[in-house]
């Protein structure tokens, strides 16, 4: 996955998929939802989908939804290794590999850091029995950004996922580090938690959006950070598929320059 350019990471699409919190479901019916999230996903050239062992049973119901979704050669899967346990490090990219039903995971990553030298090294290896093909550092909320910026410096890296959106840019210098050490850089929270929609409410979009192809508020939100140059990819999570073609539109059409990033910004200040 190599960074960004022109607004493709390889053949990665630059709107992915998260499942924290709209994957962890148990009931028959919220499952075929999210079965037509996954599917239309899929259906309209999603790529990265994004989970964790720590967002309870997200990565089980993958491994139940994708074989019956064509998924050939579109799908990566990203997933994370977060245990202060030495030893716990390969039981759970072991888990994760037989819960997603793959051979291998496109990208795991050591969420906030916790415990990052043995599961690094352990992803390595890895990645070297070809079961892992990048492997990287996460963290969320504007966490650990010191200790993210060192090991930018010393450890050779695929992939840095970090927070960054309009009401949040404390990560950009480090997100303009990753990209200029050849990483790609996948943005979580793109939305906030769901809070820049809190924050406009019932503002129509302004006039201008139109110039960027923007017909809500969700593109207009991913279109801000997907424009960023340092970025690969952005992982808005949603249960609802008509939210899900929203933001896959956001991957369509004009992105804003330099300048109308900083329109875009004083419009919701």
């Amino acid at each position: 996955m190599p960074p960004r350019a022109d607004g493709q990471a390889g053949n990665l699409p630059v709107i992915g998929l998260g499942t924290w919190l709209a994957f962890d479901v148990d009931d028959y019916e919220t499952m075929l939802r999210r079965r037509e999230v996954l599917r239309r996903f899929l259906a309209s050239g999603g790529g990265m989908v994004d989970s964790s062992p720590m967002y309870g049973r997200a990565e089980w119901l993958l491994g139940q939804l994708l074989p019956g979704l064509a998924h050939a050669d579109r799908l990566f899967s990203a997933t994370k290794i977060w245990t202060p346990f030495d030893d716990a490090g390969p039981r759970q990219l072991d888990a994760s590999l037989k819960l997603w039903g793959l051979p291998r995971l496109d990208t795991v990553l050591v969420h906030n850091l916790l415990n990052w030298r043995p599961h690094l090294n352990m992803l390595r290896q890895a990645r070297d029995r070809g079961t892992v093909r990048h492997l990287g550092i996460s963290t969320s909320h504007g966490r650990r950004h010191d200790e993210v910026a060192r090991l930018l410096k010393r450890e050779p890296l695929d992939v840095l996922q970090i927070t960054y959106n309009l009401v949040d840019e404390s990560a950009e210098a480090l997100m303009l580090e990753a990209a200029d050490r050849g990483m790609a850089v996948v943005i979580n929270r793109p939305f906030d938690g769901g809070n820049l929609f809190h924050r406009v409410g019932r503002r129509p979009l302004p006039p201008w959006a139109a110039d960027i192809d923007c017909t809500n508020w969700a593109q207009f939100f991913l279109k801000w950070v997907i424009s960023h140059p340092a970025v690969t990819c952005a992982i808005p999570g949603t249960g609802n598929p008509d939210h899900l073609d929203e933001n896959m539109g956001a991957g369509h059409g004009c992105l804003p320059d330099a300048a109308l990033r900083r329109r875009m910004k004083a419009y919701l200040s």
